[in-house]
């Protein structure tokens, strides 16, 4: 986690944000990928004992996913954000068989919105998705609402609230910071820094 309230970033959906998680960096740290990966393994032996494909939503879930897919000897697939526009023009990558119960692996969730065009880009392919999982999730009631709107369930290993008490528990923000941090988690759509 990275904060920066001075300096907010900008999402790919155009919000500006005073905080900026990066689940990619989990992939450097071997003890802390595995410990993803387990949880994901767990959660879907769980939830979704009948599945049979995994697939990774680009490019934060892709390497999750073949971790995921690998622990459970099952056939993977990845999402792109749109169709190539060279060779096969695929935005589906691997086979995906009609009626494939698949469970979708993604790294973040903040709107919602690029998880859930991996999900239709599968079902247009003949997938059955069971469901989504990521590594974290900012919460917002856009994301929850996308998710069910669109009939996907959807679940995380960890969260805004959880994040946000062991950054305090560490010392990783100050209490002005956390008044910025809460302002913006009111409206995020709308803060500007």
């Amino acid at each position: 986690m990275v904060l920066k309230p001075s300096t907010p970033f900008t999402w790919a959906s155009g919000w500006k944000s005073p905080i900026y998680c990066d689940n990619r960096l989990v992939l450097s740290y071997p003890e802390i990928r595995n410990y993803v990966a387990d949880a994901f393994v767990t959660h879907i032996k769980e939830s979704y004992p009948d599945v049979e494909s995994i697939s990774g939503v680009a490019t934060g879930g892709i390497a999750q996913g073949a971790l995921v897919a690998e622990r459970l000897g099952l056939p993977m697939t990845y999402v792109r954000s749109g169709k190539k526009s060279h060779g096969r023009q695929n935005q589906v990558e691997g086979v995906v068989k009609p009626g494939e119960k698949t469970v979708v692996i993604e790294d973040l969730i903040s709107t919602g919105g690029s998880s859930l065009t991996a999900v239709e880009a599968l079902k247009e392919k003949g997938a059955n998705v069971m469901g989504l999982l990521a590594i974290f999730t900012y919460g917002f009631q856009a994301s929850v609402d996308a998710f069910s709107q669109a009939g996907v369930p959807m679940a995380t290993l960890s969260n805004y609230s959880l994040l946000i008490e062991e950054a305090l528990a560490n010392n990783y923000v100050t209490q002005e910071q956390l008044g910025t941090l809460e302002k913006w988690r009111e409206s995020p759509g709308e803060w500007q820094g």
